[in-house]
């Protein structure tokens, strides 16, 4: 019965063992477990992937953003970070591409996640052998923004007006006006409340890495099936039935709260508006402004004063 195939293809996703120890409890072959495995990850992208796998709308970045200011960072929409699933069954021709210092095959995930643990972007199937930059500039992260089909974002930090949006990262990640890192040596007591603050909240991609990881151990587990394809189709659908279950239950571990700009209007600086439609040359201009160094110095800087004064009283 579909229920029997349903379960199956659950338990495998769940707990991330082989298709023939699923035999006794379904009662049903290991051929035919695979075969569901893969329909079932196949209708659930066909079915829910448009919605559980978008782009923020305007409304979403607006969240986004009020989230971001209210913990300091206005203009933050999330964390970006890397992780490595380990593929066991890699084809032997394929196994220098994909190995790396761990002497083991493994594929890469790019993925950006919110304070709720929401993964917004999910860019999976790459080499373990490339790390983040080389993963960045393969990545579609950038697209929406380059081809002007992205709102206009504007936030005010510091008494300077931004019009770009920008991801917290760790140190590997290159100094962009999209970027913040954190201060690897800080010096004096500005630069450690921020190293503190930009270090504990880019953690949420970290969770957001480990939480995926504890629902889904098909993820934790080296993958076990041939086929790369196959292997991405169930790396999309963990990430659809992980949004799906944030949705449901935000609110039992949000870290802050959310409620006072959750419905309608919010009073704060960041605005989220539609952007027009930009021609061919303009995407230059767009791939400069997102990669222009002293926009990235002097946001960090701002956003260190804007830190100090919202939370620098507290330690004392």
């Amino acid at each position: 019965s579909p229920l029997q195939k349903c379960t199956a293809a659950l338990r495998m996703l769940a707990y991330g063992c082989a298709a023939d120890a699923v035999d006794e409890y379904p009662r049903l072959e290991e051929s035919t477990t695979l075969s569901c495995l893969s329909n079932f990850t196949e209708g659930v992208i066909q079915l829910f992937g448009d919605e559980y796998l978008r782009r923020p709308t305007p409304e979403d970045l607006q969240r986004l953003l009020d989230v971001g200011e209210v913990r300091g960072f206005p203009g933050m929409i999330g964390s970006i970070d890397c992780m490595h699933w380990e593929w066991k069954n890699c084809p032997t021709a394929w196994k220098g591409q994909y190995t790396r210092g761990s002497g083991k095959p493994t594929i890469v995930l790019e993925a950006v996640a919110s304070q709720d643990l929401w993964i917004w972007h999910a860019f999976f199937g790459l080499p373990g052998t490339l790390n983040d930059i080389n993963v960045l500039d393969r990545s579609p992260v950038f697209d929406d923004i380059l081809q002007g089909r992205a709102p206009k974002v504007k936030f005010k930090v510091n008494n300077h007006t931004y019009r770009m949006a920008y991801y917290l990262t760790d140190g590997i990640y290159p100094n962009w006006s999209t970027f913040i890192q954190s201060i690897p040596l800080p010096q004096g007591p500005k630069a450690e409340l921020f190293a503190e603050r930009q270090e504990s909240t880019r953690k949420d991609v970290e969770r957001a890495f480990g939480v995926l990881q504890l629902r889904f151990a098909i993820v934790k587990n080296p993958g076990l099936l041939w086929d790369k394809e196959k292997i991405g189709k169930i790396m999309r659908t963990c990430v659809i039935l992980h949004n799906m279950i944030v949705e449901n239950e935000r609110h039992g571990y949000a870290q802050i709260n959310t409620s006072e700009f959750e419905s309608g209007e919010s009073s704060r600086s960041s605005k989220v508006t539609s952007r027009e439609s930009i021609q061919a040359g303009d995407m230059l201009g767009m791939r400069r402004e997102v990669r222009d160094q002293e926009k990235h110095a002097r946001l960090k800087a701002d956003l260190m004063e804007n830190i100090w004064q919202k939370f620098g009283d507290e330690d004392e």
